[in-house]
């Protein structure tokens, strides 16, 4: 078995797995911790109005803390939206989510695919230079915070590597790539990038509970 036979194979089977339990583990362990019966007395019962003003309302960083924080704001969507576009508008990519879902969508240029991931990538890596050179950031950091940059970041590098055939022959650099995105499926349920399912719903959540407690959120 060669190095890509495996990346295509088990190596990607299990880690679709251990994604998908994981993800599923996190989700059920945060729904059970919302079971507690809350006793207080009501002071609103506009929940979806309030779950949603709050989703809404902390999508961008309160008025007063957006000067200090601009960059990390502005960045931050910026690289997440060209990670969108890279991922889910590749026709290669888009190839393989039909297999698994049935079905596809149309794709865009290759050219756009690739100036996206480009924008995705060296955003993330300011991003992290970021992250390691600030001094309330690097404090606040941990192990987690910098394997998942990286986690996220191996995959979008050796894409563009193996797209643009440089470094090896390209049936390496495609294992190489489907590898490192086995190891952000395998890191994914573990780590802080959970927030892509856990940030609306726990919005949502607080939006609720402060609503319940007649304070807007």
């Amino acid at each position: 078995m060669t190095l890509l036979e495996f990346a295509r194979g088990p190596g990607l089977q299990w880690a679709l797995w251990i994604f998908l339990f994981g993800v599923l583990w996190r989700v059920v362990g945060a729904m059970y911790l919302l079971g507690t019966k809350d006793l207080s007395k009501f002071r609103s019962k506009h929940y979806v109005r309030d779950g949603l003003r709050a989703v809404l309302t902390r999508s961008a960083p309160a008025e007063a803390f957006e000067k200090k924080i601009r960059f990390q704001h502005l960045t931050g969507y910026a690289w997440h939206l060209a990670l969108f576009i890279s991922v889910l508008f590749f026709a290669p990519h888009i190839l393989f989510f039909e297999s698994v879902l049935g079905f596809g969508w149309p794709h865009l240029p290759n050219t756009v695919i690739l100036v996206t991931a480009a924008i995705a990538t060296a955003t993330l890596i300011a991003l992290l230079i970021r992250r390691a050179t600030h001094p309330v950031q690097r404090l606040i950091s941990n192990a987690d915070d910098y394997i998942s940059v990286l986690a996220v970041l191996m995959p979008l590098v050796s894409g563009i590597l193996a797209f643009a055939h440089v470094g090896a022959r390209y049936e390496t650099l495609l294992a190489i790539h489907l590898l490192t995105v086995e190891f952000m499926l395998v890191w994914y349920p573990f780590s802080k990038l959970m927030h892509t399912f856990m940030t609306i719903p726990s919005r949502y959540q607080t939006g609720t509970f402060f609503g319940h407690r007649g304070v807007k959120a």
